[in-house]
């Protein structure tokens, strides 16, 4: 960690965690921390004492924040809890990034620098692969992709899934609170849809994607059932609101500029 690394009043890492093991999560936290400050982490009813070790690393460090809910809740709700108390210290952007150690935590300050430059935009990673990604995975969420293209009339979404993104905080909050969605693996798709519906704009960028061996205490909370029916739904309401929408939509790309 980087404890002389000047605080941010604007933009803050904020890092939603279940079970990623004590191991990966210290790596994670001080990764984000040798490169960012504030570094805030959303403990999702975790159970593998990483809460314990992040309260640990909390102690010594005053730029990390350790937020706890009791039971878990969801990829989403995490965000949502991070961003409403966020938004209360006056924080206008998040950096969200996985506590599994897959995102290049150094590559937080070149996101964040384009969000300062581009303050009303949504700056989102783009997922460079390397061999070790998991086939399945990643052709996978070339479907996801193809329909967010059609669900944006081809807006720019470089990657659906990829979490490793900054997030203006008002927005997504305004969006989060006004339906009941998007609390689970739904989440990083939907806001992402949704926010070019309300005309935020997606800024691609490159970033490598690292799979932690199991060795490494690497572990995937994707459930391909579960979660692949999740996604289905999603996509589901998604195109239904994509239609509803479809007329205001046009408009704005056929816009000049738009």
């Amino acid at each position: 960690m980087s404890p002389d690394l000047p605080a941010s009043a604007t933009h803050l890492v904020l890092i939603p965690s279940y079970n990623p093991g004590a191991q990966l999560v210290r790596e994670t936290v001080r990764a984000a921390r040798a490169h960012w400050a504030p570094v805030w982490v959303v403990v999702d009813g975790s159970t593998d004492g990483s809460a314990e070790a992040l309260h640990r690393l909390a102690a010594c460090d005053p730029q990390l924040r350790v937020l706890v809910l009791p039971e878990n809740r969801g990829k989403g709700a995490a965000v949502l809890h991070g961003l409403d108390a966020a938004a209360a210290a006056g924080f206008s952007h998040v950096l969200t990034m996985d506590s599994d150690g897959q995102h290049p935590a150094a590559l937080i300050p070149a996101f964040m620098a384009e969000s300062q430059r581009r303050p009303q935009a949504m700056i989102l990673g783009r997922p460079v692969f390397d061999a070790a990604a998991p086939r399945l995975r990643v052709r996978g969420r070339r479907i996801s992709n193809a329909w967010t293209d059609l669900e944006t009339l081809w807006a720019g979404i470089g990657d659906s899934l990829f979490g490793f993104r900054v997030y203006p905080v008002e927005p997504l909050r305004t969006l989060m609170h006004g339906q009941r969605w998007m609390r689970r693996f739904d989440f990083d798709t939907e806001a992402v849809v949704r926010l070019c519906w309300q005309g935020v704009a997606p800024v691609n960028l490159p970033a490598p994607v690292r799979y932690p061996r199991k060795d490494e205490g690497g572990v995937s909370h994707f459930a391909y059932g579960r979660d692949n029916l999740l996604l289905t739904w999603m996509h589901t309401r998604l195109m239904i609101g994509f239609l509803l929408r479809l007329p205001r939509l046009l408009v704005r790309r056929l816009r000049p500029g738009g």
